[in-house]
């Protein structure tokens, strides 16, 4: 992603792609394991609404590290409503054009807004297909979010080292033939 560029439009679109999936996770599948190994499909989900909140607390001034990037427990029918809070409130708080470029406390360090914005449709579209892969559903994902975030994820995340401070596992092959969602997890450590 370009780092002149007003990474809303895609965020929202990542925010789009993401409310299709909540709206099939019903009820008996959130206990399903991810590809993101450390959450089953329900604590996933309060992962996921959980950092879109703190992405508009940090839009709306706060210090990523000021609040958890998780809901807490909510009803087993409660994702499509929660998704739907998150989302007005993280437009409502990155409406401002002068925002993109203020500095703003990531949980990657002190960045201009776009870099935040930007590194949340990395976050959002690796944790689709991670939601996607759990559902098993026939949902397709758009391929241009994952190209973007892999672009965004070679130009933040060293291939080496990770494990400690770097949340993510060793690069794994993928497939000379795959698709761009399957590429940026395994770039990211995922087992495709």
């Amino acid at each position: 992603m370009d780092t002149t560029q007003d990474p809303r439009p895609l965020y929202l679109l990542a925010l789009g792609q993401l409310e299709k999936l909540i709206a099939e996770a019903a009820p008996e599948t959130l206990d399903r394991p991810t590809p993101c190994t450390e959450y089953d499909l329900r604590t996933l989900l309060g992962h996921v609404v959980g950092g879109i909140h703190r992405l508009a607390y940090m839009g709306e001034g706060g210090h990523c590290e000021d609040v958890p990037a998780t809901t807490g427990e909510l009803p087993d029918d409660g994702w499509p409503a929660a998704l739907d809070r998150a989302r007005a409130r993280v437009t409502a708080a990155w409406a401002e054009d002068a925002k993109l470029d203020r500095p703003t406390f990531a949980p990657w360090g002190e960045v201009p807004g776009r870099a935040a914005v930007g590194g949340y449709v990395l976050e959002t579209a690796t944790h689709a297909w991670d939601i996607a892969r759990a559902l098993g559903t026939a949902l397709p994902l758009d391929e241009r979010l994952a190209e973007t975030a892999l672009g965004v994820a070679r130009a933040v995340l060293p291939a080496e080292p990770r494990g400690g401070a770097v949340p993510f596992g060793p690069v794994r092959p993928a497939p000379a033939d795959a698709d761009a969602y399957t590429r940026l997890a395994a770039y990211l450590g995922r087992e495709v």
